[in-house]
C-alpha cells in the first residue's frame, strides 16, 4: 500500500458491505476520486484530512446503461485492462465457498454458466 500512495486517479470500490474507505484514500493522487458502486448504506466515517489535503473526492454511482457499459468496455480494451478472476465450474461451487471462508481467494470467482447442467 505504501508503494502505491498517490498512484491512482480513480479507484472503483465494489465492496458490497459496510467497510472502511480510509486505507484507500491515500492511494488517490491529487484530484483523485474513489467511486462507490457496491455498497448502498452506511460506511465507516472517512478521515477528512485525506480528502482535503489531497483534493480527493468520494463519489457514488449506480450501474450505467448499455451506452456507458460499452464506453467502459471500449476504454478497458484501449488501455489493455483485464479483470483478475478465477473461473470455476458449477460443480466446484462448494469448494469455492470453502475457499472463501478460508480467505483462499486471490481475486474473484466467476462461475462458468456453460458448466450448468439443465
Amino acid at each position: 500500500m505504501a508503494a502505491a500512495q498517490a498512484g491512482f486517479d480513480l479507484i472503483i470500490d465494489t465492496v458490497p458491505v459496510k467497510h472502511d474507505l480510509n486505507p484507500y484514500l491515500p492511494l488517490l493522487d491529487i484530484n483523485g476520486t474513489l467511486v462507490i458502486v457496491g455498497q448502498v448504506g452506511p460506511l465507516a466515517e472517512p478521515h477528512t484530512a485525506h480528502l482535503i489535503l489531497g483534493r480527493r473526492s468520494i463519489a457514488g454511482s449506480l450501474i450505467g446503461g448499455i451506452a456507458q457499459t460499452q464506453e467502459l468496455l471500449d476504454f478497458c480494451a484501449r488501455k489493455n485492462i483485464h479483470p483478475d478472476c478465477e473461473m470455476i465450474r458449477m460443480d466446484q461451487i462448494h469448494e469455492a465457498f470453502e475457499r472463501m471462508e478460508k480467505a483462499d481467494v486471490r481475486y474473484r470467482f466467476v462461475i462458468d454458466m456453460a458448466s450448468l447442467q439443465a
